[in-house]
């Protein structure tokens, strides 16, 4: 019974999704879209820190989407959510997601998780040359796939160009939510001093 009843109810969702690889830009998005005036569901378990001072706008619950762990989700309709690139694929079928993808140059993603793991004394398992092919594979996968969703939207958004010229990009992102966004609100948010990893 309560499987029939999130169905009934997912069949008029949708949900804006902020997506991308770790330390991609998906923090700044959130707080882009959550300024520019869009409901967001985070919680404060994960505080704003040297890494992201702003904040990471996550919910703890989008890591056991891929357990099954989805209820949660039917309760965010017109809501931003914020699912790494790798958990996609586990989102609800029977829900429509406009999803912002955050695309970043891989050696700069490499170079910001390393200084994350330097300051949290700990280091990787495998090598950045090993990271970076495992992460273009995905991209590469994830991309195709997305593509053939029916009930997807994607926008890819670069990083660079967003923190470099927000007044640029935030009309088209408005342009393709559908919603009256504060685009000067949103422009405020990149900020040049925090792009501390260029390649």
């Amino acid at each position: 019974m309560l499987k029939k009843i999130f169905t009934k109810q997912a069949e008029k969702q949708k949900i804006i999704i902020v997506s991308g690889l770790p330390r991609s830009g998906t923090s700044m998005m959130m707080k882009m879209l959550a300024e520019g005036g869009l409901p967001i569901v985070t919680d404060t378990l994960r505080e704003a820190d040297e890494d992201n001072p702003n904040g990471y706008f996550e919910i703890e619950q989008s890591k056991a989407l891929k357990d099954g762990g989805k209820q949660w989700l039917y309760s965010a309709n017109g809501k931003v959510v914020k699912v790494i690139s790798y958990l996609l694929e586990f989102l609800p079928s029977n829900i429509t997601y406009d999803i912002i993808f955050m695309e970043r140059e891989i050696q700069e993603i490499l170079a910001s998780q390393k200084k994350m793991l330097e300051r949290r004394n700990e280091t990787s398992a495998i090598s950045d040359e090993e990271m970076e092919a495992q992460f273009r594979d995905h991209l590469k996968a994830i991309k195709y796939w997305a593509a053939r969703q029916p009930n997807m939207r994607v926008l890819y958004v670069k990083y660079n160009e967003m923190v470099n010229s927000p007044e640029n990009i935030c009309p088209t992102i408005i342009d393709f939510l559908e919603q009256p966004l504060n685009a000067q609100a949103m422009q405020a948010v990149p900020n040049q001093s925090l792009y501390r990893n260029r390649k």
